[in-house]
């Protein structure tokens, strides 16, 4: 999951030759709108099958990108061959769970069955516990406010009440979002708001499950994307005890059903949310309702694929620019209202594959960098992170030497924008660095105009940040040079409610990728510097990460 970027077949641009908005340098190479195009659109075909994991669109989809990679000239960069040698991909041991049939959910309300259907009024993921079997019946239920236990801020949502054995039902985001100010930073989401948090804190409070009420503000996208992020293959990296941050039962409720739900035994929602946003609220438990399911899970281990090249530093090979992006989306899912099942994942991210592998031709049709390069594609982003999280914790490269992370991550293709931004504000000197490229070129940054939906969290750049190493993922602007904010507004809304994470993400002739190439453009020149420079960005006063980084500085000489 990530910042959802401007991206639409809907808005056709012509070309736009502003010399204020010339991508790159005076001397920085071009990025070619048509090559990226050209990717895009072998990425995102219906024969690369959306591209999941474990699956035939894996194949082709590596086979795609090494091709590419060894054309373009890197060299590979992945795991040591015996031979010494290196391959053109990392093996990602990962966890596969799928729910074999259609989950029996049911409440159980003063008597009364209340039958909750899969996609519909509930999105159940299949149990990552290694089980064969979920198998819960008549556990209590449980409101606990939005499930956050933060020691730091004085809050406790579970006020020491035993959840072991119970499911429980609990609000997306923040305590601040609907308010605005609060102990939580105002609108700006925390990783307690993230659903990730969410699991993680019920499991370490012994519950037999959650369900996360879905509310399209706080969550920041439609049922659909919940639908369709949910019921699919689940996969995790493999862990030695999965029960510490999963719970047998993850789900999500749409809100009328939770409505409902606390409705029938005499709650009201809406009252016990605005409770929920002071810490002096107690988990309330449902009396009366009772939830039992049952269902069986197929789970395995495969192994899945990051793909590394690289270009090797003339003076200083040991220090290294990371250059990331998923190759992997959601593959053959659910059918939409036109019966597509093929989740092509154009603009995610498609396009942020097509930009590393053009960055690397630009950087290649150069003189070799002081620093060396590592063209980063990661699997499994949709499923977690769980690729770029991987790498971070099996670097093929060490971190401590690791001058940078630049994501990459559904780029616009709506034409070019006066200005650029990154998914959320990570109080890191690379950000200033893209800012003052941009000014350069007569754009200007603009904040996360969204930080209530936690971006920062979403995407492969985090994985890094939270070692410590200096990370960003860039992001297209809003006001567009062709009908400003409006436009780009309206751009973006259209691809959150009709593209992203649905079978309608396809590539289109109709796209106008220069805007895109400008921002790639801006992205190869904060990497050249630091490649051809001795600087360490570094994170700044109040980052969370910034003392991290600080453990590992005698490496850094």
């Amino acid at each position: 999951m990530k910042r959802l970027l401007l991206a639409t077949a809907l808005i056709a641009a012509p070309m736009l030759a502003n010399p204020c908005f010339a991508q790159g340098g005076a001397d920085a190479p071009k990025i070619d709108p048509a090559k990226l195009s050209a990717h895009i659109k072998v990425l995102s075909s219906d024969d690369f099958e959306g591209r999941g994991p474990a699956t035939a669109g894996e194949t082709k989809s590596v086979d795609y990108i090494v091709g590419q990679m060894k054309a373009i000239g890197l060299e590979p960069a992945g795991d040591l061959k015996t031979d010494g040698t290196r391959a053109w991909t990392q093996d990602v041991p990962l966890g596969k769970f799928d729910i074999k049939g259609d989950p029996h959910v049911h409440f159980m309300i003063n008597g009364e069955h209340a039958h909750l259907k899969q996609g519909d009024e509930i999105a159940v993921r299949a149990a990552m516990t290694n089980v064969d079997a979920v198998s819960i019946k008549d556990a209590p239920l449980v409101f606990v406010g939005y499930g956050v236990k933060a020691p730091e801020r004085n809050w406790d949502d579970f006020k020491g009440m035993d959840l072991k054995g119970k499911v429980l039902v609990v609000l997306i985001n923040d305590p601040d979002f609907e308010t605005g100010s609060g102990d939580f930073g105002g609108k700006a989401m925390t990783y307690y708001g993230r659903w990730t948090y969410k699991y993680e804190e019920a499991a370490r409070q012994g519950a037999a499950g959650v369900l996360i009420v879905h509310e399209t503000a706080p969550a920041s996208y439609g049922w659909a994307t919940v639908k369709n992020s949910n019921t699919a293959t689940m996969f995790d990296i493999v862990r030695k005890d999965p029960a510490k941050v999963h719970p047998n039962l993850e789900a999500w409720i749409q809100r009328d059903t939770a409505v409902n739900l606390f409705k029938a035994v005499g709650l009201d929602f809406d009252a016990l949310k605005k409770q929920a946003q002071s810490r002096d609220f107690k988990p309330v438990e449902l009396k009366g309702a009772t939830l039992s399911a049952e269902y069986a899970v197929d789970h395995s281990v495969i192994t899945s694929k990051n793909i590394a090249g690289r270009i090797k530093g003339t003076a200083r090979p040991d220090e290294t620019i990371i250059y990331s992006a998923h190759w992997d989306h959601l593959g053959v899912g659910q059918p939409d209202a036109k019966g597509d099942k093929i989740y092509n994942g154009a603009i995610d991210n498609a396009d942020g594959i097509a930009a590393i592998l053009e960055l690397a031709r630009a950087f290649k049709s150069q003189p070799a960098p002081q620093r060396s390069i590592l063209f980063l594609a990661v699997t499994a982003e949709e499923r977690g992170l769980l690729g770029s999280e991987y790498y971070a914790a099996n670097p093929l490269y060490p971190l401590s030497k690791t001058v940078a992370d630049l994501n990459i991550d559904a780029l616009s293709a709506a034409g070019p924008a006066k200005d650029i931004t990154t998914s959320g504000d990570g109080k890191v000197d690379l950000q200033d660095l893209l800012v003052a490229k941009a000014k350069g070129h007569g754009r200007y940054f603009t904040p996360d105009p969204t930080p209530q939906a936690g971006h920062f969290y979403r995407s492969d750049h985090f994985p890094f940040a939270k070692r410590g190493v200096p990370a960003i993922s860039v992001g297209s602007g809003e006001d567009l040079v062709n009908g400003g904010k409006e436009a780009g507004k309206k751009a973006e809304e259209d691809y959150t409610t009709n593209r992203y994470h649905q079978p309608a993400d396809e590539w289109s002739a109709d796209w106008d990728l220069s805007g895109q190439a400008q921002d790639i453009g801006l992205f190869y020149e904060v990497g050249a510097d630091l490649a051809n420079s001795k600087t360490w960005p570094e994170w700044q006063a109040g980052s969370e990460f910034k003392a991290l980084r600080d453990q590992t500085k005698s490496d850094r000489k």
